[in-house]
């Protein structure tokens, strides 16, 4: 039952029922309670569900500061969204949780949870308790894993593997017709920047730079093995490209102000004003004159450089960039194999990187500085391109999530088939392997294959196939051993594997167990108490005094 009022606990003696929650606090218990989470948790998959494929729905989303961006993204879409209801948000921290951690699989997850959610509201109108439903549902996970394991394809960390998987990933988005191009250049990205200790790779994401910029098509996106800053040069006599370049990267600033101790300064002569400002000239050259002594003829600084100092830089032939972010010094040093200088004092030729070509290009009106041809990247840049800014906005989270499925690839070489052919599979043999268990927990764990089976009927809806129809051949073709067939691209049941739609194993593994978490947990809660927010001074659990509130004495 719902109550707007604090409940009260009745008396053996008919006496006044005892309040046990103060008035400016509510609560929702009881199936009442289940009911509400049940329907918000559903309501939140219901929104994704029609998203979910290569045909699904795209999304416009408008965020809170009035920005407008058209997405089929799940894990983006979630993320913009002022959820309020505690169980909603649950299922929205599941497609966080799944997007941080692999990348992909966030609208599948959600649509999971919201189907298991559904079949446990069946359940419980026919009486069987939450416990039980649960506990079903975590032994059909366990079994569920098992048979995920057994179909794995084992594949090696090779350009073909990651291309399938990237590949797979970018059909079911705004960049599905250049998804077999992008696709190469996310596993040359990733191929770059994985390293090797014993046995086991790994792989920094930071390393992999996705910058965007307007014009052109996504025909025109391009990988640079280096770096590419959306900097231009700070002086306009320096050379706009250099070969063989010595960078040095230095992160104190090139002016005098701000070196010294922030110390007042009075000069009451006059001619010693001059001779003050020659003395700054000097030091500003001897800085200048010290990078170049090193042998560097490209420098980045993270804090700015002065106007003299740039006329020294620019006289002696040298490229400069001030103000680089600070977040991507690590990657300009990665690239070019550069060590971060703090003083200038401290700059050797062993601290610098190198390029072949460090260059500032003139792109769609705008000016970005490329350093490529570095020796042995260890942080490369993926140059996006595109019509509009919401086209590359998009075509950005796309290629995120592809270097993200690339990257899982690298952690463990493992694929499954696609287009909901594994979850398929997964559902016919759980339907069978159900009948062993015994009591209430075989109607939960049958219930729980009917929920996997909703992805590959999903995707089918979202072709525009009918979903009987479609459930019906699936059924029929994995019970004859074809369990690597799915629903495809152009909306048929045909085999996955052979048509290349592959995604990695712990992609999918992560959304069979945060599915089932987030719904069991959701199912054991039958109370929720709401508390209003409490005014300043008040303490938890007190109501505010009415001193607080009472005048100050004159």
């Amino acid at each position: 039952m719902s109550i707007s009022s604090p409940p009260a606990v009745p008396t053996s003696r008919g006496e006044q029922p005892i309040e046990i929650l103060r008035e400016d606090k509510s609560m929702s218990r009881g199936e009442q309670a289940q009911k509400n989470n049940i329907q918000a948790a559903r309501l939140i998959s219901e929104i994704v569900r029609t998203s979910l494929g290569p045909h699904g729905m795209d999304k416009m989303v408008i965020t809170e500061y009035g920005v407008v961006f058209i997405t089929n993204d799940g894990a983006t879409m979630l993320k913009e969204m002022a959820v309020m209801h505690p169980a909603a948000k649950i299922l929205v921290e599941v497609s966080k949780a799944t997007d941080m951690v692999v990348g992909d699989g966030t609208t599948s997850a959600v649509v999971f949870a919201g189907a298991l959610l559904e079949r446990a509201e069946e359940l419980l109108e026919r009486g069987v308790h939450p416990v039980q439903i649960v506990s079903g549902f975590y032994k059909a996970s366990k079994r569920a894993l098992e048979l995920l394991q057994d179909r794995a394809i084992k594949v090696g960390r090779d350009r073909d593997a990651l291309i399938t998987v990237a590949r797979t990933s970018m059909q079911t988005k705004i960049v599905a017709k250049d998804a077999t191009a992008l696709a190469g250049m996310v596993a040359d990205a990733i191929l770059l920047v994985a390293q090797e200790r014993e046995g086991k790779y790994t792989v920094d994401m930071k390393s992999v730079k996705v910058e965007k910029k307007e014009g052109g098509s996504m025909a025109d996106t391009t990988i640079i093995r280096g770096i590419v800053l959306d900097q231009k040069l700070v002086h306009p006599d320096m050379p706009k490209r250099l070969e063989k370049a010595k960078i040095a990267i230095v992160t104190m600033p090139f002016k005098i102000e701000d070196l010294t101790l922030q110390k007042k300064v009075v000069i009451r002569d006059v001619a010693l004003v001059r001779k003050f400002m020659e003395e700054e000239v000097v030091m500003l050259k001897a800085m200048v004159d010290k990078v170049r002594s090193v042998g560097a003829n490209v420098l980045i600084c993270q804090k700015a450089i002065d106007e003299v100092a740039q006329q020294h830089l620019a006289r002696a032939g040298m490229m400069a960039v001030e103000k680089a972010y600070e977040y991507e010094m690590p990657k300009i040093a990665s690239a070019t194999g550069a060590r971060i200088v703090n003083n200038f004092e401290d700059l050797t030729e062993k601290d610098l990187g190198y390029a072949d070509v460090v260059e500032e290009k003139k792109v769609h009106g705008g000016k970005l500085l490329f350093i490529e041809g570095c020796r042995n990247p260890k942080a490369v840049t993926i140059l996006v391109r595109g019509g509009s800014l919401r086209v590359i906005e998009e075509a950005e989270r796309s290629v995120h999530d592809a270097l993200m499925v690339a990257k899982d690839i690298m952690l463990e070489p493992a694929l499954v088939p696609g287009g909901g052919a594994c979850e398929a599979g997964i559902a016919y043999s759980l339907e069978s392997w159900s009948r062993d268990l015994e009591g209430r927990e075989q109607l939960a764990a049958q219930k729980y294959a009917e929920a996997l089976e909703q992805i590959p009927i999903t995707l089918a809806e979202n072709a525009g196939m009918d979903r009987n129809s479609a459930a019906v051949e699936l059924r029929s073709r994995h019970a004859n051993g074809d369990s690597t067939y799915g629903i495809s691209a152009e909306g048929k049941v045909r085999d996955m594997k052979a048509a290349g739609v592959l995604e990695p194993l712990i992609v999918k593994r992560q959304v069979i167990t945060s599915a089932t978490e987030a719904a069991s947990m959701i199912l054991r809660v039958d109370n929720i108490v709401v508390a209003q927010p409490r005014g300043p001074g008040e303490r938890h659990g007190a109501a505010r005094p009415a001193e607080l509130d009472a005048p100050l004495a004159e």
